[in-house]
């Protein structure tokens, strides 16, 4: 047991050693090439040189897997991280070890970006604004607080055009432009703001959408097209809808996630889940696929399939009623502490009716927005959708609403 204890310890160790060695132990990806000059005549594949690649497998998966259960949140758990890109056979492993945030509530890796949240818990994050150069960072919440110095996720810049505005999603603070290999989707509005389409690089299961099944034999059978090229897929619908109280009446908008089917909240449901997350950022690690996906039955698109049919197997949310509250002459929703002042910004989002078996409505909030400070935000959000769509949704509502307001 001693020697473990020694083992465990002088792999942390090693681990701080690689830290200062060039690791961004933000997301454990190498700040430099993947490749280290050792001459200059050799080159050598760094993920191949480890004076701990050799560790008996037994032994390195026990040491792997105590790492993963003591640093259980950041800023601890860069250690888990950096396990990754010791060397071939510790990032195997850990592959093998981590689980996907619907599992584990976790977001390790810039894949978990990019996956559904937990079920039946909210992963409680919160949104930055910065006025003067029209930017908006997501960050991890690290502790109870409504807000602090918590772990950096996404930015995401917002550009104005004559028609439209849009909104580059980025996983570098210093990089946020569409040509970047950090570049990962964008939000794009109509010219009256009233509708927005969410794109991503790399949707779920290579561009998939959902499609009426030609089988009726399994009610939760679905197909999925991958007809739309990379880099322009649209993976999400928002509309708000015009505000007859005007300013004075919170605002009314609804979400069609077009590669989310709605029977993944059925009981057994399952939500498509991204395996890798193919970026320039990515470099070091070529194909990083940290998860297992799911299996699910590939077909392309039929022409003939009616839009009528995509919308009822599409997973549509809706924000939810707020009552009107006669002390405080004001519209109200239960945030359970999580939001401080009022906005018209503020939105819970739940299931829709018309997309849920049943035909009632969900009253779980799958994702949660509010005002804490003048440029403060929380957002706080669950399966089924990810933190990039969570993201880009909340987005919208900093966008003005001429037709709306």
């Amino acid at each position: 047991m001693s020697s473990l204890k020694g083992i465990f310890q002088d792999v942390r160790n090693e681990l701080g050693n690689i830290s200062r060695k060039g690791f961004d132990l933000s997301f454990g990806l190498r700040s430099h090439s993947h490749r280290v000059v050792q001459d200059s005549s050799v080159v050598v594949d760094s993920m191949k040189q480890s004076c701990w690649a050799n560790m008996p497998t037994e032994l390195l998966r026990d040491v792997l897997m105590r790492i993963e259960e003591s640093e259980d949140i950041w800023p601890r758990r860069k250690n888990v991280v950096a396990c990754a890109g010791v060397c071939r056979s510790w990032r195997a492993i850990m592959k093998e070890i981590v689980k996907a945030p619907e599992i584990s509530g976790q977001l390790s890796f810039p894949v978990s970006l990019k996956q559904p949240g937990p079920r039946g818990s909210l992963i409680q994050c919160y949104i930055k604004r910065n006025r003067s150069n029209q930017t908006f960072s997501l960050y991890l919440s690290l502790n109870s607080a409504l807000y602090d110095d918590g772990k950096f996720l996404l930015v995401a810049r917002k550009l104005r055009w004559p028609t439209c505005t849009e909104y580059i999603i980025s996983l570098n603070s210093d990089d946020v432009y569409r040509g970047s290999g950090k570049f990962i989707g964008k939000l794009r509005s109509n010219f009256l703001g009233t509708k927005f389409i969410i794109y991503d690089t790399q949707p779920p299961s290579a561009g998939a959408r959902v499609i009426k099944s030609r089988s009726t034999r399994l009610a939760s059978h679905k197909q999925v097209s991958s007809a739309a090229p990379a880099g322009t897929d649209a993976v999400a619908h928002l509309t708000y809808e015009l505000n007859a109280l005007g300013s004075r009446g919170p605002r009314r908008m609804k979400c069609a996630m077009d590669s989310i089917p709605a029977s993944c909240l059925e009981p057994g449901g399952v939500a498509p889940m991204q395996t890798e997350l193919l970026s320039g950022t990515l470099e070091a690690f070529p194909s990083f696929s940290f998860f297992r996906s799911r299996s699910t039955r590939m077909e392309k698109f039929k022409p003939g399939t009616s839009s009528s049919a995509l919308r009822d197997e599409r997973l549509v949310l809706k924000n939810k009623d707020p009552r009107w509250h006669e002390q405080l002459q004001c519209w109200c929703l239960n945030f359970n502490g999580r939001v401080t002042l009022p906005s018209v910004k503020n939105f819970q989002l739940v299931a829709s009716p018309e997309s849920m078996a049943t035909g009632s409505e969900n009253e779980n909030a799958i994702l949660q927005f509010g005002k804490v400070e003048k440029d403060v935000f929380t957002m706080d959000y669950q399966y089924p959708i990810s933190a990039f769509q969570a993201f880009a949704i909340c987005l919208s509502s900093f966008d003005t609403k001429i037709a709306c307001e």
